[in-house]
């Protein structure tokens, strides 16, 4: 099994409980691990034979820009399903951040995976 990686992909979008975070966008920054094979990509030198990871990062900032939520659990769950939906990942690793929510951290958010791992036992 090998991983497509995504690392710090910024993403604004409407997120947050407070009524004041309903009025404007945040920035949110993501990581991706996305499971596929890229041995036949490789063999080929031919990009539809694997993850395109340029089209799912412009899905994934589609995707902010058209959605709101009030909880950064919610975009991560609603985020990984349509990935894996529309770009057939069987597993994903994704991990999003929120900086400046807390003013004593760098950022606060959630990892979630979801799919089945392959090779995993």
């Amino acid at each position: 099994m090998d991983l497509v990686l995504i690392e710090s992909l910024a993403v604004d979008t409407v997120i947050g409980v407070y009524d004041w975070e309903r009025t404007i966008t945040q920035r949110l920054v993501l990581d991706l691990e996305l499971a596929t094979d890229i041995r036949p990509a490789a063999e080929h030198d031919d990009i539809a034979r694997t993850l395109d990871y340029a089209a799912i990062s412009e899905r994934t900032q589609a995707f902010a820009a058209a959605h709101d939520f009030a909880l950064v659990e919610t975009f991560a769950e609603r985020l990984a399903e349509a990935l894996r939906g529309e770009f057939g990942i069987a597993w994903l690793r994704l991990t999003v951040r929120k900086p400046g929510a807390v003013a004593a951290a760098a950022a606060v958010g959630v990892r979630i995976e979801r799919g089945t791992r392959p090779g995993a036992v």
